[in-house]
């Protein structure tokens, strides 16, 4: 499944309107990411969600923007302060987002179709690193209590499309045990507060 990076933040946005509009909870939001080597190792850690913005026609939702901060990423399997700090460098390196340059990600939601009770379908726009792909996404909405949603997704992308190249098979030969998997894996557990009403403003 490429392409799918961000989705559990439009998704929960989505699927949680009503008669009145939702806010994210970035406090207790939470995104997870996964790179790995092809044979080998792998690493995990956390992304923050910089904003949301929904827009509505009649009390449904009609598009939204999600922004995500690229220089709050973090490691969290490496407990070595020196090497942990290092992964982290280097992910903000040019070699991968370039976050210098490139301080967000954006996904553009323009169309969102359910498939069930707990199922949606969205399309849109994602960029990264200033490239631009179509979207489909699936995400999955469950209720945690009588004023909050959880949405949880597990998705992944293929980093070269954005033109993250480094380590990639798919350019690079010989490159043996250092060979680095195309496909960054994405974990989502955004909490929606259904109880405040936003549609006056």
């Amino acid at each position: 499944m490429k392409y799918k990076i961000l989705v559990g933040f439009i998704a929960a946005l989505f699927m949680s309107v009503g008669a009145f509009a939702k806010s994210v909870d970035l406090s207790k939001s939470k995104v997870t990411w996964m790179g790995s080597k092809v044979i080998g190792s792998s690493h995990t850690g956390n992304i923050k969600i910089k904003s949301a913005d929904i827009k509505y026609k009649d009390n449904q939702p009609a598009s939204a923007t999600v922004v995500i901060d690229m220089a709050s990423i973090t490691n969290t399997d490496l407990k070595d302060k020196k090497y942990n700090q290092k992964l982290v460098g280097h992910l903000k390196s040019e070699d991968f987002f370039n976050v210098s340059k490139f301080k967000t990600s954006t996904l553009k939601v323009d169309g969102i179709q359910k498939a069930s009770d707990k199922f949606y379908f969205l399309t849109g726009k994602l960029t990264i690193m200033g490239v631009t792909k179509d979207v489909k996404l699936k995400a999955e909405v469950d209720k945690e209590d009588a004023n909050m949603q959880v949405v949880n997704v597990d998705f992944d992308f293929d980093r070269t499309d954005f033109g993250i190249k480094y380590g990639s098979g798919s350019f690079f030969k010989g490159l043996g045990d250092k060979m680095i998997s195309d496909e960054v894996k994405m974990q989502v557990r955004l909490h929606i507060n259904k109880s405040k009403n936003l549609a006056a403003k």
